[in-house]
């Protein structure tokens, strides 16, 4: 979670909602909490590959699962394309499609090792970047104490850009709460899945949202909702672009996106394994690797798309997209785990409910390119797997 989000967001997010962005941060931040204790209550009885994919079959029936996987492949293949360009922005703008290709490379290399090295990668990135937010987070709180940076923050603009602008920002805000259930697509990886699964979600999720307020509240006291709207680089902004903060806070946004990276393709290739299996894609994606025990097939494939979608897709209009199909993703995750017998659940029903409401809220409200092209990308998954299924029953 901790990853490109929080150096990106908050520029469509504030061009969206304005002060509202604050209130939209903790929708974001509570959908994103429904939305994990339902994947950790599906992880614990569920523990194998696939995430929403494996708990929709499992609960609701092979056609939801589809739907499942088939949106988070869309959908994060998307953000892996957009987070790529971003960290290409950052360290490299006249060659950003050159250096996301590349990272691709590197990272898809990195999860063939084995998830063990994914997870040492993250928990390197990570680290570094936690420790250069909390020093960001002290210079400019020591600015503001001292009155060299002035609050330009005025609370009664909060509902200036009404509850849709409110609702816009949420939904674009949950991408950088993604990442959270990830985990729970690598659950055949994990040594004791059913107690490290939810712990992990929960404890992980509740630390991104103290560092995403944080921020999300210093954007908005230092910059102003204005500036923060047509901002090329809010963080480094919030330092007012002065050497070398500038420079250090480029290098955290381009670790802060190679940790994203390494994760996304980790949970889409798992993805992709599981759906594999079930024959909802091409059984030669099923392939595992004898010494790694990695999906070496589905490695390969989804890094290669990513690296096509780099090549001719804009990040800016891909967060849209991505946010409404990992929205959707994420309310199939509530049936299913609406639909748990009693013994396996330790959630009430109520918070489901709350989380597929607020969900497809979210999802609705996002820009309308991206809701249509998520709504056709669904519509054709289906048809195909109508047809491929059809074409089987007429074999003798």
């Amino acid at each position: 979670m901790i990853g490109a989000g929080v150096f990106y967001v908050w520029v469509p997010a504030a061009a969206a909602a304005g002060s509202g962005v604050l209130i939209g941060l903790v929708l974001a931040g509570l959908i994103a909490s429904l939305n994990a204790l339902s994947s950790a209550q599906l992880a614990m009885s569920h523990p194998v590959s696939g995430g929403a994919y494996a708990f929709g079959r499992a609960t609701l029936g092979p056609w939801w699962g589809f739907s499942a996987g088939w949106l988070f492949l869309a959908g994060k293949t998307a953000s892996a394309g957009a987070i790529a360009l971003i960290l290409g922005g950052y360290l490299w703008p006249e060659q950003a499609r050159l250096v996301a290709v590349l990272a691709l490379l590197v990272l898809g290399a990195v999860n063939l090792a084995g998830i063990r090295s994914t997870a040492r990668l993250s928990a390197v990135v990570v680290f570094l970047v936690l420790g250069g937010l909390a020093v960001l987070v002290l210079v400019v709180g020591a600015g503001l104490v001292g009155g060299s940076r002035p609050a330009v923050f005025d609370p009664g603009t909060l509902l200036d850009a009404g509850w849709s602008g409110i609702l816009q920002s949420a939904g674009l805000l949950f991408f950088a709460f993604a990442g959270y259930a990830r985990m729970a697509t690598l659950g055949e990886e994990v040594r004791d899945p059913r107690r490290s699964l939810p712990r992990a979600i929960v404890i992980a999720l509740g630390l991104a949202l103290l560092v995403y307020g944080v921020i999300g509240w210093l954007c908005i006291i230092v910059l102003g909702p204005a500036a923060l709207a047509t901002s090329a680089s809010p963080l480094a902004d919030l330092v007012g672009g002065a050497e070398p903060w500038s420079s250090i806070i480029r290098m955290l946004a381009a670790l802060a996106c190679l940790g994203s990276l390494a994760g996304i393709l980790a949970g889409l290739s798992r993805t992709g394994l599981a759906m594999a299996r079930e024959g909802d894609l091409p059984g030669a994606l099923s392939r595992i690797s004898p010494t790694r025990q990695t999906p070496v097939a589905a490695e390969v494939s989804v890094g290669l798309v990513a690296i096509l979608g780099v090549l001719v897709l804009d990040p800016a209009q891909l967060v849209g997209f991505s946010a409404c199909a990992v929205l959707v993703y994420y309310a199939i995750a509530h049936l299913a785990a609406l639909r748990q017998p009693r013994e396996e659940r330790w959630l009430p029903r109520l918070l489901q409910w709350l989380g597929i409401t607020g969900c497809l809220l979210l999802a609705v409200t996002l820009p309308w390119p991206g809701v249509l092209a998520a709504v056709a990308w669904l519509a054709l998954g289906l048809l195909g797997r109508a047809l491929r299924l059809a074409r089987a029953a007429r074999r003798p």
